[in-house]
């Protein structure tokens, strides 16, 4: 009840508009590009909030220590010990087949250092699961962000991908020049360099 209303001030006084298709009602992997900026994190709590969705985010174990711990355990994360990734995948697929309704939100495209294509977990988690996809985003050209469609995935990578790619193809996130292109480095032909 509170994190409605707290979500319903947010977005009456935000310069931000939500657009956004309806929550979905199945546990999901929640895509959350381009991301751009750590300001994505308020924006993507904005719109859970105030739709009512249940979420789980993965961070970097060293973003649980200390007195941060309890207050990211309530925000939804959930801490990756990147020595034992398999066992995030492993949890998210237990609370999944559980009935546990929740959007695992993934950022494929990370904010840090130079890099080309997108990490594959987001797709890895998704499939492992059963879960769908739900494509979030944030868009400064037109200040929007919501939630867009949401999918099954084919376990055909390139042509699952070609989808995302035309969903974000008009998007950019707060900073622009950070964006990276949704492709996986699996899509790239034989012999390819990165």
């Amino acid at each position: 009840m509170i994190r409605r209303a707290v979500a319903r001030v947010f977005w009456t006084f935000s310069r931000w508009t939500l657009r956004t298709e309806p929550a979905p009602s199945a546990p999901t992997v929640l895509v959350g590009a381009p991301h751009t900026s750590n300001w994505d994190f308020v924006l993507m709590l904005a719109i859970a909030w105030r739709l009512e969705i249940p979420i789980r985010w993965l961070g970097k174990d060293s973003l649980f220590r200390g007195w941060r711990g309890p207050v990211m355990r309530r925000l939804g994360g959930i801490p990756v010990d990147r020595t034992d990734a398999g066992r995030v995948v492993a949890e998210v697929v237990a609370r999944a087949h559980a009935g546990e309704v929740f959007g695992l939100v993934v950022t494929p495209d990370g904010t840090r250092g130079p890099h080309t294509h997108w990490k594959s977990g987001f797709y890895r988690i998704a499939r492992e699961a059963g879960m769908t996809i739900t494509l979030g985003y944030v868009d400064r050209t037109t200040m929007t962000t919501g939630l867009g469609p949401t999918m099954e995935l084919t376990g055909d990578v390139a042509a699952d991908m070609d989808r995302v790619r035309a969903f974000y193809a008009d998007k950019a996130g707060l900073r622009p020049e950070r964006r990276v292109e949704p492709r996986l480095l699996s899509e790239a032909p034989q012999g390819a360099g990165t």
